[in-house]
């Protein structure tokens, strides 16, 4: 099959094309995703393979540690880290251009997210594990990292960083619309009817938990990963008080623009029940904080899109529907790829930031003005 396979046609007077492979190390810490894409940098022109490399065991525990300690993680901890997030992505990308018989020169940029250790735009501070620069040398192809930086030190919230690719996406599509991620923490894109890159036009924050709250408690009780279709949580009922517990937090009423950190909220409130009604109550408080975020957005959306591995649950996905009262599809219902969409984010906020465009938007982080962003690390220059 060739790289990336041609899904439109650019605009007359676009800027030219380019292949762009983007890594995702997501809050769920199951590991790697790649994915390749074509762009000019405001279309999405093809959209190629994709694939996820997990983590092994002991390495993910070492990460959970360090991300639980944040910014008081210890020094060593986070170099060890810093070294082997960029060793297993530049191990990655490199079987995954052997695999698909892709040439590293067929490819303009890489776009690298790293690892997020800990994310405060509260006090103008995000971190990332993994080193670009090393990336960059590494593979031989100019590199993209350090997304979230320039954002955060303008006082935005440096979060959520895929609307301008959902937006891309979404070109042709009915809007009013939302693109739900279900991740780790869950957040939103709504996009209405005008450019973009208007002001008002596009509207994302983070909108509570997702999937981090539901998979530490099966974890935890059962020795499973997570709800495997969300069976655990279908066997049980919602608790209403400890409903209300979760519920009962100042962020939920809190306009937007606002994101969260993975450990921004605790499930202390169901510690008291069952394994079933536990799930159940999450499942319950997922949806909710759901349609509460509904009620922040500029327009009700006709239809939502969900993404992230929250869309695999079916419990989640139904309890969804119940809360919202109109169409909630996983993206795949019209064509995309959820395992890839995150990775591919990355592919094209990596062409924008060559191109000098914005990454981030006032109505998607709260940044002051539309901000590039982005540190832009060169192949032909020794890492230091």
């Amino acid at each position: 099959m060739t790289p990336v396979e041609p899904s439109s046609s650019p605009d007359a007077g676009a800027g030219a094309p380019m292949t762009a492979l983007g890594l995702m190390s997501g809050t769920s810490m199951d590991g790697i995703d790649l994915a390749m894409i074509e762009t000019d940098g405001e279309r999405v022109l093809g959209r190629g393979p994709y694939d996820t490399v997990p983590y092994a065991a002991p390495f993910r525990a070492r990460l959970a540690e360090a991300v639980r300690a944040g910014s008081a993680a210890p020094a060593e901890l986070v170099a060890e880290l810093d070294a082997a997030i960029t060793d297993l992505h530049a191990a990655a990308v490199l079987r995954f251009l052997a695999r698909w018989r892709v040439d590293p020169a067929a490819v303009r940029v890489v776009g690298f997210h790293g690892h997020t250790l800990y994310h405060a735009p509260e006090r103008h501070r995000t971190r990332q594990l993994g080193d670009p620069g090393q990336l960059a040398a590494r593979l031989g192809i100019d590199t993209v990292g350090d997304f979230r930086q320039a954002d955060v030190a303008a006082g935005g919230q440096g979060a959520p960083l895929a609307p301008l690719y959902h937006a891309a996406l979404a070109r042709e599509l009915d809007r009013p619309m939302a693109v739900l991620n279900l991740g780790g923490v869950a957040n939103v894109t709504w996009i209405g009817r005008g450019d973009p890159e208007d002001d008002g036009a596009l509207v994302a924050f983070d909108t509570g938990p997702a999937n981090v709250l539901i998979d530490e408690l099966v974890a935890r009780r059962t020795g499973r990963a997570y709800d495997e279709n969300g069976a655990l949580a279908a066997s049980g009922r919602a608790d209403a008080a400890a409903l209300a517990a979760l519920l009962d937090h100042p962020y939920f009423a809190a306009p937007p623009p606002k994101s969260l950190d993975r450990y921004a909220f605790s499930a202390d409130p169901v510690a008291g029940l069952g394994d079933a009604d536990a799930a159940a109550t999450l499942v319950a408080f997922t949806a909710a904080t759901v349609a509460r975020a509904r009620d922040l957005l500029p327009a009700a959306p006709d239809r939502w899109l969900v993404t992230g591995g929250g869309r695999l649950n079916r419990t989640l996905m139904g309890a969804l529907r119940a809360a919202l009262g109109v169409p909630v599809e996983p993206v795949e219902a019209i064509g995309w790829e959820g395992d890839a969409l995150e990775a591919q984010a990355f592919a094209f906020l990596a062409v924008r930031a060559l191109l000098d465009r914005p990454l981030t938007l006032p109505g998607t982080t709260g940044a002051p003005r539309p901000l590039t962003g982005g540190s832009i690390h060169r192949a032909g220059v020794p890492a230091p």
